[in-house]
C-alpha cells in the first residue's frame, strides 16, 4: 500500500502545476468564455464579428477577450485599425475538442 501512495505522490504534478491547472479551467468554466472559444475554434474573428455572433456588446466581448488572452487560450493579430482574434495554439482545440467529446458521450 505505501509503495503505491509513494509512486503516485512522485509522479504527482507539483503544487504550483496543479494551481496553475485549476485556474486554466475557471477560466473555462465561464459559459460566455467557452463560447468565444467555440467561435474561434470556427474562424478567426474581430471584436465586432464575435459580439455579432453571441447577441453580445463589443465591450462585453473585449472583457471577456482580455481574461483569455490572459490566460493564453486567445492570441490577437493586428491588421490596420482591425485585431483579428484566434485560438493560440493547438493545445486549446484539443482541450476544446476534448470537453465536447466528453459531454457528448
Amino acid at each position: 500500500m505505501e509503495d503505491i501512495v509513494a509512486k503516485v505522490k512522485a509522479k504527482m504534478p507539483s503544487e504550483d502545476t496543479i494551481y496553475d491547472l485549476a485556474e486554466l479551467f475557471k477560466v473555462f468554466g465561464d459559459s460566455t468564455r467557452t463560447k468565444i472559444l467555440s467561435c474561434l475554434e470556427i474562424s478567426e474573428l474581430c471584436v465586432d464579428d464575435i459580439a455579432a455572433c453571441l447577441d453580445m456588446t463589443k465591450s462585453s466581448v473585449s472583457h471577456q477577450l482580455r481574461i483569455l488572452r490572459q490566460s493564453k487560450l486567445v492570441k490577437a493579430r493586428k491588421s490596420g485599425k482591425e485585431v483579428f482574434y484566434s485560438l493560440d495554439d493547438d493545445h486549446v482545440t484539443k482541450i476544446f475538442e476534448c470537453g465536447l467529446s466528453h459531454i457528448n458521450e
